[in-house]
């Protein structure tokens, strides 16, 4: 094929892939908030959820918690053997990122009910005592004692 077979090729080509670029719709990106009117959030179909699902069952005697508190059993800072990726966590509103230890009185707006690990099991926590919850402070665990806040143990790093 000569020189110039070759560049009527390469032009025409190049002429119907332009013409099929400039066939697309425009992709909106942002641009100018004044210029467009706004847009209605996509709504997505409902979703009833998987079939078939059951959640999985507590261990037994997984609620059995002891009566009585050996604290010195309990008093330590870990650093979790195993991390578990379970959402993003959102701070208490005007609290500042603090490292926990075990002693310290954690601010009750980090122990109400959002906070709170109530399937502490699937996380490898071991069962709370009577008065004592676990709750997530960022990628932690604390044991906290729900009548006044005092932290009775924390596994560092259990959340990812």
């Amino acid at each position: 094929m000569s020189v110039i077979g070759k560049i009527c090729i390469s032009f025409v080509g190049t002429v119907l892939v332009s013409s099929i670029v400039a066939a697309e719709p425009p992709h909106d990106h942002g641009g100018d908030a004044h210029a467009a009117a706004p847009r209605e959030a996509p709504r997505g179909e409902p979703h009833e959820g998987p079939r078939g699902y059951q959640r999985v069952a507590e261990p037994k005697g997984w609620n059995s918690r002891p009566a009585t508190v050996d604290r010195g059993a309990y008093q330590h800072n870990f650093q979790a053997a195993r991390s578990f990726r379970i959402g993003p966590y959102h701070r208490p509103g005007g609290w500042a990122p603090h490292h926990w230890g075990y002693g310290e009185i954690l601010p009750r707006a980090y122990w109400a009910a959002p906070y709170l690990i109530a399937d502490y099991w699937l996380f490898a926590l071991e069962v709370p005592p009577a008065g004592y919850e676990w709750v997530r402070d960022d990628t932690d665990a604390l044991l906290v004692n729900t009548s006044n806040g005092e932290i009775l143990q924390v596994e560092y790093g259990a959340f990812a």
